[in-house]
C-alpha cells in the first residue's frame, strides 16, 4: 500500500484536468464568440469594463501558468520519488542510484549524510519544517491571486457602480443630458455585471487548481516524510531501543561465554587432580620398582658370592 502510494503520480491526473478545462474553455469562447462579443466589447461608453476586466484576466492567466509551472515541478520531484522506490523493490545498495542531484529528495539524502558525517544528530522534525516552510514560500504568488482575484471583481463593481451614479447624476440634473446619462447608467451596471462575472467564473477555476495543487503538494512533501522515516532514518540513526536491544544480547552473551569459561575452569581443575594422582600413582611404582630393584641386587650378590660394593655399604 505505501509503495504504491509512492508510486502514484498525483500531478500528472491534475495536469491532464488542466489541458481539459482548457480546451473546454476555448470551445465555450468560440461557441459563444457572439455573445461575448456583445457582452464585453460592443456598445461600451468608456474603456472601464475593458481595463478592469483584462486586469482580472492576466492575473488568472499568471495563476494558472504559476500553477502549472509548478506541477510540472512536482511531477518531476514524484518521478524521483518514484525512482526511489524503484530501487527499493530492486533491493539496490544504494538507494539514491539514478536520483537527479537537484531534486528534493536527493537533497534530503545528501543532507543527512552531511548531519552523520559530522557526527551530529538527525532531527527529523526540523526537516520536516523546513521542507513545508520552504515549499509555502514556493507558491506565495499563487496563494496571493487567489487571495485578491475575487476582489478585482468587487473592485469592477464599485468602479462600474461610481460611472453609473455619475449617469444618474448626469440624468437628475439636465434633461437635455437624459440620454448621455442614462447610457452612462446602463453602461455602469453592464460594467459591473461583466467584472463580477468574470472575476467569479476566473476565482471558481483558479481556486479548483489552487486546491488541487495544495494537494499534489501535500502528497508530496507526505512521501518525502514516509521516504525519510521507513527507508532513509533507520540507515543513518540507531534508536534507543534497538540500542538496548543489542546491549540485552551483548550481556546474554558475555554470561553465556562466562558459563562456558567456568565449565573449562572445572575440567581444568579436574583434570589437574587426575593429574596428581596419576603421578603420586606413578611415584609409588617407581618406589616400589626401586626396592625390589635392591633386592634383586643382594640376592645376586650372595648367589655369586660377589664383594659388597662400596655404595652399598654407605
Amino acid at each position: 500500500m505505501d509503495m504504491q502510494r509512492l508510486l502514484t503520480s498525483l500531478s500528472s491526473k491534475i495536469i491532464v484536468q488542466f489541458g481539459i478545462v482548457v480546451v473546454a474553455l476555448g470551445i465555450v469562447i468560440a461557441w459563444q464568440s457572439d455573445f461575448i462579443y456583445q457582452f464585453y466589447f460592443a456598445n461600451q461608453l468608456t474603456k472601464t469594463g475593458l481595463i478592469i476586466n483584462s486586469m482580472i484576466l492576466l492575473l488568472w492567466v499568471s495563476g494558472m501558468l504559476n500553477i502549472l509551472f509548478h506541477l510540472y515541478r512536482y511531477k518531476q520531484e514524484e518521478k524521483t520519488i518514484a525512482g526511489f522506490a524503484t530501487n527499493i523493490e530492486r533491493f539496490q545498495a544504494d538507494l539514491a542510484k539514478g536520483l537527479a542531484p537537484e531534486s528534493i529528495l536527493a537533497k534530503r539524502y545528501t543532507t543527512m549524510q552531511s548531519i552523520q558525517a559530522e557526527g551530529g544528530e538527525i532531527n527529523h522534525s526540523a526537516l520536516a519544517a523546513m521542507l513545508s516552510a520552504d515549499e509555502g514560500t514556493k507558491i506565495g504568488l499563487v496563494r496571493f491571486i487567489n487571495n485578491i482575484l475575487i476582489l478585482t471583481g468587487v473592485f469592477g463593481t464599485i468602479v462600474a457602480l461610481s460611472i453609473a451614479l455619475v449617469g444618474a447624476s448626469d440624468l437628475i440634473d439636465s434633461a437635455s443630458g437624459s440620454l448621455g446619462g442614462m447610457g452612462l447608467v446602463i453602461h455602469g451596471m453592464s460594467t459591473a455585471l461583466s467584472t463580477t462575472i468574470t472575476a467569479i467564473v476566473s476565482y471558481i477555476i483558479f481556486g479548483y487548481f489552487y486546491t488541487r495543487l495544495i494537494d499534489v503538494q501535500t502528497h508530496f512533501i507526505s512521501g518525502i516524510e514516509h521516504i525519510t522515516s521507513v527507508y532513509l532514518l533507520p540507515q543513518f540513526i540507531k534508536r534507543s531501543d534497538e540500542i538496548a536491544y543489542k546491549i540485552g544480547d551483548l550481556i546474554k552473551s558475555l554470561l553465556h561465554a562466562a558459563d562456558k569459561l567456568q565449565d573449562t575452569q572445572e575440567v581444568y581443575y579436574a583434570t589437574a587432580i587426575n593429574m596428581k594422582e596419576v603421578i603420586a600413582g606413578n611415584q609409588d611404582q617407581i618406589d616400589q620398582f626401586s626396592k625390589e630393584l635392591t633386592d634383586i641386587k643382594s640376592l645376586l650378590r650372595e648367589g655369586f658370592r660377589l664383594p659388597v660394593a662400596r655404595s652399598d655399604n654407605e
